[in-house]
């Protein structure tokens, strides 16, 4: 027995609120593409769960109002459940399956609203952020446990200030194309704040015990850069490089003294053409 809860974003305090969804017979009648941005909480009493989903195309910010009311859900259910990311296995995977024919019922969790907030409530959530340097070895095994985001593809991977892009490289090529994808690193990030405004990027960041282990720069497969289209004229260097000849170049702008007729040798051409064809049908 499920209950699902969406998260929204309101105007007023506290900002976000849920509300439950009831209408529906199955998770997977929610859980799907035509809700890919929205954020859900679903509450399995059966196996005392609390699984977050985001959206592929949620807004960062709902997910993470997600996060902070999935915390208030398990203090309100006493604590005796635990919170799970739903995200972090593929559609195909046997978990996601059963949670997505589990049925939705009601249950003893609350939707959470306005009367459920205080500002010490709010204060003592945001101070469990912790934000640490994790070892590249650890946090790549924790980023891999997640499942890779479907039609997209990771470009870039920031771990501890260092960036990192994957690399192909060819294992066999006689009998079938293999490949084995390596982490290769690019640099480390300046002081300050980085932005990233050359292509449309979505952002995956990978949280482990309250712990950023790393943040996934995701672009769309079938995305493709623009085409390069140079506006301005090209001088090629052969044509500065050389020395002209001045000589040459005064003769270019110099209009000869008579023109060829070019009309009349065309006539000439073509009846020197017709008389040969003639010769032809009477030596047939």
């Amino acid at each position: 027995m499920t209950q699902i809860f969406e998260v929204l974003e309101v105007r007023e305090f506290p900002n976000f609120v849920t509300i439950d969804i009831d209408d529906v017979s199955v998770v997977g009648e929610v859980i799907n593409v035509a809700n890919s941005r929205k954020v859900y909480l679903l509450v399995d009493h059966n196996k005392k769960r609390i699984w977050t989903y985001n959206g592929q195309n949620s807004p960062f910010k709902l997910q993470i109002y997600g996060g902070i009311l999935a915390g208030m859900l398990r203090k309100q259910l006493k604590l005796f459940y635990r919170v799970y990311a739903l995200n972090m296995y593929s559609t195909e995977d046997p978990e996601f399956q059963e949670v997505m024919i589990q049925s939705v019922e009601p249950g003893r969790a609350k939707s959470i609203n306005k009367d459920d907030f205080s500002k010490t409530v709010i204060d003592g959530t945001v101070g469990e952020i912790i934000i640490h340097n994790p070892g590249l070895k650890k946090a790549m095994e924790n980023i891999n446990s997640y499942a890779q985001p479907e039609d997209l593809k990771r470009i870039f991977l920031i771990i501890a200030g260092n960036i990192y892009s994957e690399e192909e490289t060819p294992e066999a090529i006689l009998k079938e194309e293999q490949y084995s994808t390596n982490l290769v690193k690019m640099g480390r990030l300046n002081n300050g704040f980085t932005l990233f405004k050359d292509r449309n990027y979505s952002t995956r960041i990978i949280v482990r015990n309250r712990t950023i282990q790393g943040i996934e720069l995701y672009v769309n497969n079938y995305e493709n850069l623009p085409s390069l289209r140079i506006k301005s004229p090209i001088i090629h260097e052969d044509k500065i490089s050389n020395t002209g000849d001045m000589d040459t170049l005064m003769k270019a702008f110099q209009i000869p003294d008579s023109l060829p007729d070019v009309e009349s040798e065309e006539k000439s051409s073509n009846v020197d053409e017709k008389s040969g064809e003639e010769n032809k049908t009477q030596n047939n």
